[in-house]
């Protein structure tokens, strides 16, 4: 009796750990992950497939902002399980699209071809619970390291809000950059938080800050001016 080949189960990657490494056919050619975007902010997400409405809504305003993306030094990676033909019309079909101010939209970023699902099994992208067949909406914010910083999940109804995925580049950011963080629905130019102090000497110190850009409101939630 013919033995059945056992299925490989994969793990979920978690934020802080090292995004799964892959190589993947896309409508720009072979791409290497990650030393192809060595040094590069990355933007990996899932859409469930090609020539669906809701998708389309969502590459239109994935390729209008593609160059505010890359002015961030981040750049954009998509997937589904259709083939590569398929991407390719359907990409055509959305530059003769029109839709609120968007239109004869060219995608350049690279859509990768996951036929066989191996990409996406290794993101977690595909989840018997919402299908067998199709990625879910998924997005991996992947800094220039190769660590994964953000996973957000949508539904397959539900289209994703981009000024949120922009807004969370921006913010990883600035504290990776100053080494501080943001607080709810904070903006570029908007006031960061500081580190809380980590002794009873330095909350005492804090708290009796001079800093004309400091606002205490208490001795562990300080806020800083974003100069």
């Amino acid at each position: 009796m013919e033995e059945a080949k056992e299925e490989k189960v994969y793990r979920m990657p978690l934020i802080g750990e090292k995004a799964p490494a892959f190589t993947a056919t896309t409508t720009q050619g072979e791409i290497n992950f990650p030393d192809d975007y060595e040094g590069k902010w990355v933007i990996l997400f899932s859409h469930p497939a090609d020539f669906t409405p809701v998708c389309t809504s969502e590459f239109m305003t994935f390729a209008s902002m593609s160059d505010e993306f890359k002015e961030m030094n981040t750049e954009l990676i998509g997937l589904s399980v259709d083939s590569l033909h398929s991407h390719i019309a359907w990409l055509r079909k959305i530059k003769e699209l029109k839709w609120k101010d968007f239109e004869d939209l060219d995608v350049t970023f690279p859509l990768i071809e996951d036929i066989k699902m191996e990409v996406g099994k290794k993101f977690g992208m595909i989840q018997p619970g919402q299908s067998d067949t199709q990625a879910v909406r998924a997005v991996f914010v992947i800094d220039p390291k190769g660590i994964i910083r953000t996973i957000l999940y949508y539904p397959l109804s539900t289209g994703r809000n981009f000024d949120e995925i922009k807004r969370i580049i921006q913010a990883l950011q600035k504290t990776d950059a100053d080494s501080v963080a943001t607080p709810a629905d904070w903006r570029p130019g908007d006031d960061v938080i500081l580190p809380p102090p980590s002794s009873t000497k330095a909350a005492k110190e804090r708290a009796a800050t001079k800093d004309k850009d400091v606002t205490c409101l208490d001795w562990f939630m300080c806020f800083k001016k974003d100069k």
